[in-house]
């Protein structure tokens, strides 16, 4: 449920909502602050679930001291008029056997809200690929059958890949064939869920394994920016200046103690 932060906010027309799916290396939640802090984006609300672990904590984009105080908790939704964006960040977890309402959930607010779009954020393990998956980009997206009708045209000129399906059954039936997203969370859910109740939701990801993912999250974003058009390319040709939260100082911890040596 949509709580908003104060007095009532409801998405423009034509507005896209990016959201990230809690995936292996946390790459989906790691661009979606990129996005939040880049193009400083004010907080309109919270969507309240049982369904994630209960998490609060400082402002994790304070540019100023008295900003830092500010509350966080673990689903917070940013907009930017302007743009027609909106973020959805998710912080924590979900809880186990919450998958299935968390979706529901999301796909109501979706729908209620009437998005034009919805982009999904997410990742997958690398080491799960198939010999398919091995070579060229390590980038996929998948679209809903709705959206599919709208982007086809783009997606061919960006020469962007779509998931592969997988055999179910390798080497003994190859015919029969799924959608398989190791390590994407939730992702392949609300996807299938999107399917079937007609929104218009794209999944992007990335192959990544655990670690320091900070590059995987530039990969990720500037291949997103290449159709959304998030922030400008510079006029070399290079890639677009993303801004790095404050709360990623701490991103791997505080560092070891210099008495320990």
């Amino acid at each position: 449920m949509f709580v908003p932060a104060a007095g009532e906010w409801s998405p423009p027309a034509d507005c896209t909502l990016v959201l990230p799916a809690v995936s292996v290396g946390n790459v989906g939640q790691l661009a979606a602050d990129l996005i939040v802090s880049s193009l400083d984006m004010p907080k309109v609300g919270y969507f309240y679930t049982d369904c994630l672990v209960p998490m609060v904590g400082s402002n994790p984009y304070a540019t100023k001291e008295e900003h830092a105080e500010e509350m966080c908790v673990n689903a917070e939704v940013y907009a930017s008029c302007d743009k027609k964006l909106a973020v959805l960040q998710i912080r924590s977890p979900l809880i186990k056997k919450k998958s299935r309402a968390f979706c529901q959930a999301l796909t109501c607010w979706i729908k209620k809200c009437a998005f034009s779009r919805v982009v999904l954020l997410s990742s997958s393990h690398a080491y799960q690929r198939d010999d398919s998956q091995l070579l060229g980009t390590p980038f996929r997206y998948l679209a809903t059958p709705a959206l599919q009708k709208l982007v086809a045209d783009t997606m061919k000129t960006l020469e962007w890949k779509e998931m592969e399906k997988m055999s179910l059954y390798p080497g003994l039936n190859d015919e029969e064939k799924k959608i398989s997203i190791p390590g994407g969370g939730f992702t392949k859910r609300l996807f299938e869920d999107c399917c079937s109740e007609g929104i218009h939701l794209a999944v992007v990801l990335k192959f990544c394994s655990e670690g320091d993912n900070i590059p995987d999250t530039f990969a990720l974003l500037d291949h997103v920016n290449r159709w959304l058009h998030l922030l400008d390319l510079p006029d070399d040709g290079g890639t677009a200046h993303w801004k790095i939260p404050s709360s990623w100082k701490l991103l791997f911890g505080s560092g070891l103690p210099s008495a320990l040596f």
